[in-house]
């Protein structure tokens, strides 16, 4: 264990985990004075000098049109990517400062992501696609997959377990795309472009989703290029060329998620 004085302990331990710290005052999400710079002939800077915290609890819109760094920067806070300057810390962790196989661990466990395509195993039962979420964390495959049922049941879908993705509807598939980005309890969720695959109705439905889930603590950072899905969120960050253009500020952190049976989420499992 080594002490840092000027911040928090720390500690690493051996089997891949990052390491643990006492966060408990820290935002879920700090991206400080953040580069990004691709070399080519010239080099390209998608990013430049970017900014801002999430709060645990937070709802908050990154928008901005095609070219304007928002997915480089969703490649960064999501740690697929490192910053060629600057800091992005997840839960107090500075990213930079981990290795592979503990950026990985950090990954599994503090991290939610929810894509457009949704990524779901079409020969695998909607239990087993929520339940692989869990795969990296070291967890039983019995807790495994209660914990995947409870996930499910956070989204409507509980009466659907066994169902294949190629049984539902596109709006039930990210809701069980949802449910896999929560079942780990992750520190923040990022959702990247969540309703770019479906219909309007759909799509609104996935919306009011999100929003039931943030009102219950959840924290969720959506990526799109649409203003009117930011609009609808708590925050709004809006980037062009590289950089943050406005900040619209953050809200005070929300309840605990409520017990199963008062949980967001239709029942049926329809949208």
């Amino acid at each position: 264990m080594s002490t840092d004085a000027t911040g928090p302990t720390t500690r690493s331990i051996d089997d891949g985990r990052p390491p643990v710290q006492n966060v408990a005052d820290r935002p879920v999400l700090e991206v400080d004075h953040v580069t990004k710079v691709y070399p080519s002939e010239p080099p390209v800077t998608a990013l430049r000098d970017v900014s801002f915290t999430v709060a645990a609890g937070e709802l908050v819109a990154i928008v901005g049109p095609s070219g304007s760094g928002k997915t480089t920067l969703l490649h960064l806070i999501g740690t697929l990517d490192r910053p060629s300057s600057g800091r992005v810390r997840i839960t107090g962790l500075d990213v930079a400062q981990l290795s592979d196989r503990e950026l990985a661990a950090l990954r599994a466990i503090q991290i939610g992501f929810v894509f457009q395509q949704f990524f779901l195993a079409e020969h695998q039962s909607v239990l087993d696609n929520v339940a692989d979420g869990l795969l990296y964390a070291g967890i039983p495959q019995t807790e495994r997959r209660a914990r995947a049922l409870d996930a499910l049941g956070l989204v409507g879908l509980a009466a659907r377990p066994q169902a294949r993705p190629t049984q539902l509807s596109g709006g039930q598939r990210q809701r069980v795309a949802i449910a896999r980005a929560l079942v780990g309890s992750p520190a923040i969720v990022l959702a990247d472009e969540p309703t770019g695959n479906l219909d309007q109705t759909a799509g609104q439905a996935i919306l009011a989703l999100l929003e039931q889930l943030h009102d219950h603590g959840v924290t969720i950072v959506v990526i799109s290029h649409d203003h009117d899905i930011a609009a609808r969120m708590d925050r709004r960050i809006e980037m062009l060329d590289g950089r943050i253009v406005y900040d619209s500020g953050g809200h005070a952190p929300r309840s605990p998620l409520p017990a199963r049976e008062d949980r967001p989420g239709d029942e049926d499992g329809r949208l």
